[in-house]
Formats: C-alpha cells, sequence, structure tokens
C-alpha cells in the first residue's frame, strides 16, 4: 500500500469576520480525500470554530431578557447580536474553552490524526487581537499548528457581512449578522500586520513557540469553490513546507 501523505494536524484558520473562512472551508469539504491530501496536505478534517459558543451565549441572554432579568453580554439589533463592547473578556474565554475540547476530543485521541486535520477558527482584533489571543491557547495545541490567515481590508470585511445579510433576508427571516457596534469594537483595528512585521509567509513566536504561518489575500472576492481552491492551493502548500520542517 502507499505510504499516507502527511497532512497538517491543527490549522489556525484566522482573519476578519466575513474574509473568507468559511468559503474556503466548504470549498474543501467538496474534495475527495485524496484531492485534499495531494493539493493541500490535509487529511478528513473536522473543525471547531468559537462563534457557536458565542452565539449561544447570545440566545441565553434573550431566555435572561425574557425572565426579568438584565442581559448579561449581548445588545440586540433585529435579528443581529453583538458582544457588548464591555465583555471582551468572553472572546478570551471562549479560547480557554476551545483548547480544553480540544484536549478532550481530539488530543485525547491520537489516532484522529493519523489521518485527520482539525481546523481552529476564531476572528479577533481591537483590545483582544491575535497578540493577546494566541497565548490563551495550550502548549500542545500551539505546537502541532499552523496558521492560515484570510486577508481582507476592513472595508471588505463591512461589505461583505453586509452583502450576506442583504441575501440571506431574501431567504430567511432567521438571517442575522454582527451589529455595526461590534464591528467597529472589536475588528476595526488589526494587530495581524504588527505580530508578523507586515510580512505574508514566516513564522511568529507564541509562548516560546514558533508557529509557521501564512497569508493569503482573499479579494477580490471570489465564490466559484474551483477558483476558490486555486487561490489557497500554493499558499498552502508553502505552509506546509515549513510545517513539516519544523
Amino acid at each position: 500500500m502507499e505510504e499516507q501523505m502527511k497532512t497538517f494536524d491543527h490549522i489556525l484558520l484566522l482573519g476578519r469576520p466575513a474574509s473568507g473562512k468559511s468559503e474556503i472551508i466548504d470549498a474543501l469539504k467538496k474534495l475527495s480525500d485524496s484531492s485534499r491530501s495531494e493539493m493541500f496536505h490535509l487529511g478528513k478534517f473536522e473543525e471547531v470554530d468559537d462563534f457557536v459558543w458565542i452565539w449561544e451565549k447570545f440566545i441565553e441572554d434573550d431566555l435572561w431578557e425574557e425572565t426579568g432579568f438584565d442581559r448579561l453580554y449581548s445588545h440586540r439589533e433585529g435579528n443581529n447580536y453583538g458582544l457588548n463592547e464591555d465583555k471582551g473578556q468572553l472572546f478570551d474565554f471562549m479560547l480557554v474553552k476551545m483548547s480544553r475540547e480540544v484536549e478532550d476530543r481530539y488530543l485525547s485521541n491520537p489516532s484522529f490524526y493519523d489521518h485527520g486535520t482539525l481546523f481552529l477558527e476564531f476572528s479577533r482584533g481591537g483590545d483582544f487581537g491575535y497578540t493577546h489571543s494566541l497565548p490563551l491557547l495550550s502548549d500542545e495545541i500551539l505546537r502541532r499548528a499552523a496558521i492560515l490567515y484570510v486577508e481582507v481590508s476592513f472595508e471588505e470585511s463591512v461589505r461583505r457581512n453586509n452583502a450576506r445579510y442583504e441575501e440571506k433576508k431574501k431567504h430567511s427571516v432567521l438571517a442575522h449578522k454582527a451589529t455595526d457596534r461590534v464591528v467597529n469594537a472589536f475588528y476595526r483595528t488589526n494587530d495581524w500586520s504588527d505580530i508578523t512585521g507586515g510580512h505574508d509567509e514566516g513564522r511568529i513566536e507564541v509562548r516560546g513557540i514558533e508557529i509557521p504561518f501564512v497569508n493569503v489575500k482573499n479579494e477580490p472576492e471570489i465564490k466559484d469553490p474551483a477558483l476558490l481552491a486555486n487561490r489557497y492551493q500554493p499558499r498552502l502548500r508553502k505552509l506546509f513546507e515549513m510545517y513539516s520542517s519544523k
């Protein structure tokens, strides 16, 4: 039997909201296992995305409100929710929770990594940017990680966030987007360029652990999955070169 090609263990998938992180995940899922491994060095992959947990807190706030209490973390504008400007600590809590989730579900099951890759997806900015946030992840996650940063400008992030909301409203009364308050409070400023020295690829150090990274410039927007895969393939190949030589 031909030897299995080596794949990433952990990909930290970072970038502003609506930068295109979900789109590349969807495009990769449409590939066969063999194509995904050969083209991108990715195994059968699973995702841990902290947005799901943050959204649960917003829904819990609705229940608090119905019970007659003040909301704990969030504000609501119609169907749209946003984290209150003074509650950014919830972002930190989510990364500690992510570390625990990865430890319990994946690191405790080493066979997952024989053929699997785990994507850890989150967006950070403002006072809770990546300089502050990345060290909250466990050493074991960081030692086995590479970073794929999906790069768009703040203006493009806002445009896509609004455009997707308008499109979803045509099909569902449950359509939602991040509120202007949360976008301006947490994502207008972004420290990724400061961390990387403005480079598009290389290594950063987090708590003494070197982590390879590449940026993917994701403008203009591409919606065709095949074309999107072509945009990401050379960057993931470069990332794997650095990752495999750690």
